[in-house]
């Protein structure tokens, strides 16, 4: 009886024991199974690849693609890479051309056309004044008894980044064998006048180099042509104002009438689409008497209109260049430039008015007082940014608005020629002069594919 009564107890003992044994189990199970849950859920969102690949989506959604790298004139993705290829952009920002900067913080980049002048008198011009015979005389400001010389102390330096000296024969060696052509009005032969003399500088032997198409040829065919004999290279120019054709014709009367054909493209530029390097321009021409006349001047096809406002006309007239580059011109082959519109200071009336800048020996220096940003670059730029083929925006409106002193003015002529109330140039460049500096950005340009900029210290 009493093993029994013992048996019992123990019994009831045991049942209790694993009672609270099953609960500890259950929890102890419950907190195992949970455990290793949140280990694998951390080690696989934890994982190299999966951070790596969010941290460099976010580097490349937040990276502006209107930085140039090496090699290429043309805007590419940021250049760490992922499993999936980023495309680069097929249209050239609206702003001007960014370089890529080596500096001490990671991805910066420096605007070069947005800086100012500074004064250095140990500047020494690219080539000495009224040293290089291929100046027009239009812009030989020394010749014609120009002799101060502070605005040839004036060197452009954008914010953020250093832009390497001009180095001609450098220059020469990354021309070789190469064809670079100028088309446009003569701001643009301005600036192939001054590289042409930038270049044959660096020579030791100034007559290597061949002109090889004379004044006759240029006035009738408006082509010009210097071929540096040692590189088999050609800096060439060709008139072309306003890049469509202008068109002569005699209306049923007989009567010789003009018109600008808003849908054609110079003839001439249909020569030439094949050169290594094409930098166009055209701007003020379209701001001459003859397009403000707004009546019968402009024509598309058969028809000629009667009155079209000349921010129309442009516009369609650079929509005609562009589909030409955009269908005529091999991006792989050839690089497009396209430079920007350069400021003029006419005081007092306009060239053909009085307007005059004789007088003028320093630049502007508050930024509050340059003039507002030219309609037709708004133009340019929007077209641009619509185009298929990469185009390099030399944006040099804002450089050349500072300097009001850098015109030939009076010194267009000789002194003997100058009359009173004679035509003053305050829209043309003397040479050496503000030019140079355009062409030390191209440089700059044409070397990043080399090199890049170090940042200031």
């Amino acid at each position: 009886m009493a093993s029994l009564k013992g048996l019992c107890i123990f019994s009831k003992n045991v049942t209790i024991f694993l009672s609270k044994s099953r609960t500890q189990v259950s929890a102890f199970f419950t907190l195992f199974f949970f455990t290793l849950t949140l280990l694998i859920f951390i080690i696989f969102f934890s994982s190299p690849s999966a951070v790596t690949t969010k941290i460099l989506a976010s580097r490349l959604h937040s990276h502006s693609f209107s930085s140039i790298h090496e090699f290429d004139f043309v805007p590419v993705s940021d250049t760490h890479t992922t499993s999936s290829t980023v495309s680069a952009p097929t249209n050239f920002p609206t702003k001007s051309w960014n370089f890529d900067v080596t500096i001490q913080e990671e991805d910066k980049s420096c605007d070069i056309f947005d800086g100012e002048w500074v004064q250095d008198n140990d500047l020494h011009p690219l080539y000495k004044p009224g040293s290089c015979p291929f100046i027009d005389n239009s812009f030989n400001c020394f010749k014609n008894g120009r002799r101060d010389t502070e605005y040839l102390k004036l060197k452009w330096k954008p914010h953020g980044c250093e832009i390497p000296r001009f180095d001609g024969l450098k220059m020469l060696k990354m021309l070789k064998g190469k064809r670079l052509v100028f088309v446009g009005d003569s701001l643009n032969r301005n600036m192939w006048e001054s590289l042409v003399c930038a270049l044959r500088n660096s020579l030791i032997d100034k007559n290597r180099v061949n002109e090889v198409s004379g004044h006759r040829q240029f006035r009738s065919q408006g082509f010009y042509s210097f071929k540096f004999k040692d590189f088999k290279c050609s800096i060439d120019f060709i008139k072309s104002p306003f890049l469509v054709q202008e068109w002569r014709f005699s209306d049923k009367a007989g009567a010789r009438r003009e018109t600008l054909r808003l849908d054609t493209i110079h003839g001439s530029l249909t020569k030439y689409h094949d050169a290594d390097i094409i930098i166009f321009n055209t701007g003020h021409w379209w701001t001459h008497q003859k397009t403000h006349k707004l009546n019968n001047y402009f024509q598309e096809g058969n028809h000629v209109y009667n009155r079209l406002e000349v921010t129309d006309a442009y516009t369609k007239a650079l929509k005609t260049w562009a589909h030409w580059v955009d269908t005529t011109i091999n991006s792989t082959r050839t690089r497009v430039f396209f430079r920007g519109y350069s400021a003029s200071h006419f005081k007092g009336g306009q060239w053909n008015s009085g307007g005059n800048c004789d007088g003028e020996t320093k630049p502007i220096i508050n930024e509050t007082q340059l003039g507002p940003y030219p309609w037709m670059m708004r133009v340019l730029e929007s077209v641009i940014s619509e185009m298929k083929t990469p185009v390099v925006y030399l944006n040099i409106t804002k450089m050349t608005d500072y300097r009001k002193e850098g015109h030939p003015s009076i010194f267009r002529e000789a002194k003997s020629k100058r009359r009173p109330g004679m035509f003053q140039d305050c829209s043309h460049w003397c040479l050496p002069g503000v030019p140079d500096s355009w062409n030390q950005l191209l440089y700059a340009t044409l070397l990043q594919s080399q090199q890049k900029f170090s940042h200031p210290k």
